[in-house]
């Protein structure tokens, strides 16, 4: 299922054993375009509340009704968790620190979005934590201390101008990311005074550069092209259908169409996270 980043934000986070704090933004790898952190503000509901990062790991559902997202950890966990000031960029030091206090493998420095897979829960995995300890023991296991430039704002992306690639064509005002891989399926793109305001989605792998300086997307698409496109509505949502139709539009193939072989080890290594 695809979900809106933008409409989490405020959702109150439900630990194990009770209200932890409120989502306030995502961090999303730009490199590999997934969510590897939700930020969140603990203030008021744990002693010496701070702002605290939350991996997908650890997601487990949101309910759209009562504006609640469940995690599987404790209060006390998040509470004795890394200090990390989240108004900085964080650092590969600092991610480092993160998942050794949660007892985690690192997700970077493999072939898989998270790893050797393309889910989260895959680090949880026993055999897969022996295979990377294995790994660190011949000293092969990531790189120490090097800062990580592709952890960026979710709310400081929204704003920036989309550009084909022959024009501007509108601005970002939402991601949609898949809540199993947690990676991000499409910017949510509004043309605002071209077009009437049309509503596009663009698929991460159609970007070519984001210029943070510049507060710029581009994207492998002329302006023609998108103005062209099938038009989304947000109120109706997104099925495969809708998405074969884009994907067929633009000529590529849909993300949905990997390998068998991927398939078959995505699924072999899938496993749910442990309640901490």
């Amino acid at each position: 299922m695809l979900r809106s980043l933008k409409s989490l934000e405020h959702y109150m986070m439900c630990a194990t054993d009770g209200d932890l704090g409120k989502v306030l933004n995502f961090l999303i790898d730009d490199d590999r375009w997934t969510v590897r952190y939700m930020v969140a503000d603990t203030g008021g509901f744990l002693e010496g509340g701070r702002r605290v990062l939350i991996s997908p790991i650890f997601f487990r559902s949101a309910e759209w009704s009562s504006h609640r997202f469940h995690l599987a950890l404790t209060r006390e966990k998040v509470r004795a968790s890394p200090s990390i000031d989240t108004d900085k960029s964080v650092s590969r030091k600092h991610e480092e620190d993160y998942y050794e206090y949660y007892g985690y493998p690192f997700y970077w420095g493999r072939p898989g979005i998270w790893g050797m897979d393309a889910y989260p829960a895959v680090l949880t995995s026993h055999s897969f934590r022996r295979y990377e300890k294995s790994i660190a023991a011949e000293g092969r296991a990531g790189q120490p201390g090097k800062p990580d430039t592709h952890l960026r704002s979710a709310r400081e992306i929204r704003g920036y101008r989309v550009k084909g690639t022959d024009r501007a064509l509108g601005d970002v005002v939402d991601f949609l990311v898949d809540d199993e891989t947690s990676e991000v399926r499409y910017l949510f793109v509004e043309t605002g005074n071209w077009w009437f305001g049309k509503k596009v989605l663009v698929s991460p792998s159609w970007v070519v550069l984001v210029d943070w300086a510049a507060q710029l997307v581009q994207v492998d698409l002329s302006r023609q092209a998108i103005k062209a496109s099938p038009e989304w509505d947000p109120k109706a949502g997104i099925n495969r259908e809708y998405e074969a139709k884009l994907y067929d539009y633009y000529g590529r193939p849909g993300y949905w169409r990997r390998p068998a072989r991927e398939k078959a080890l995505q699924t072999q290594n899938h496993s749910g996270p442990h309640s901490t």
